[in-house]
């Protein structure tokens, strides 16, 4: 039986211990801050990219590693006897899944996933990978799965400082100014591999937090049981517990909560203050 490596791009947003609990390997996705790339959580870190907002109204952008990166990530691990399965955003998001087929098709014995999704969407496949690791599956058998369950995993996220999403390109001027002057705070679904928004929430930020919560989790029979991310991207510790309580409320039997800190792509794009219920359905 071939030994089986797991590896993500840095996108997964998996925490520090998990990535050792779970023996996942990350290659960081680049960030570019005028005109230097750097490597997201190695040479820039979420605060940073704030902080360059702060300072000089500048946002820091996303990159994708191309082929040699992906190339050199592997080299260590194909030189071992491993075959890989390797994770990587949404491809209607980034080049990063070409790029990794480029690779692919140069060293052999890589399975590159197009999770279809971004954040701890991606850590969601990623740790079924490493449960489907366990049970003794090859990576081939893995990576066909995990593509098959792209599909079920439910990413969202509820947006609080609405400039980012504006100097991103993701909404206008206009729509931006109606937002704070309403104190509306857009919920950002990944629907069919893209980052849409669905709905707007007004008021509070503690109330549309809750109200946020109870629609991704009241009523839903059909959510797996075994895990369900919280990731945030820096934000009132009080916000988080609010939303652990909900989970408890309307899905008492989640096994595993897990809170992570999000990375540089939700960092970019979504700045400081967003929180997002990640998890799969059955």
């Amino acid at each position: 039986m071939s030994k089986v490596k797991i590896i993500s791009d840095s996108t997964c947003d998996l925490s520090e211990e998990l990535l050792a609990q779970f023996d996942v390997a990350v290659l960081p996705h680049p960030i570019v801050r005028d005109g230097e790339l750097l490597q997201d959580n190695v040479t820039i870190t979420p605060d940073d990219i704030y902080r360059h907002y702060e300072q000089t109204g500048g946002l820091c952008t996303t990159s994708a590693p191309n082929a040699y990166d992906y190339e050199m990530c592997w080299k260590h691990w194909l030189d071992e006897g491993y075959e890989i399965v390797h994770f990587t955003i949404s491809s209607e998001m980034s080049t990063a899944y070409n790029q990794a087929m480029l690779a692919a098709e140069e060293t052999g014995h890589v399975y590159p996933v197009d999770s279809r999704t971004l954040s701890t969407g991606i850590g969601l496949l990623v740790l079924e990978a490493c449960d489907l690791r366990e049970q003794g599956l090859s990576a081939e058998k893995i990576a066909a799965k995990v593509r098959e369950d792209a599909d079920k995993c439910q990413a969202s996220f509820l947006v609080d400082v609405i400039e980012y999403l504006w100097k991103g390109g993701r909404c206008s001027s206009v729509a931006a100014i109606g937002a704070n002057i309403l104190k509306l705070k857009p919920r950002i679904d990944v629907l069919n591999g893209n980052m849409l928004s669905t709905k707007k929430y007004r008021g509070r930020t503690t109330k549309c937090f809750a109200a946020y919560a109870d629609d991704m989790l009241k009523g839903k029979d059909n959510i797996r049981q075994n895990r369900i991310f919280i990731t945030h991207s820096g934000i009132d510790p009080d916000i988080i517990e609010l939303v652990r309580t909900k989970i408890n409320e309307w899905q008492p039997d989640i096994e595993n909560i897990y809170v992570t800190r999000a990375g540089g792509t939700i960092s970019c794009h979504c700045g400081p203050g967003t929180l997002g219920i990640l998890y799969m359905y059955e």
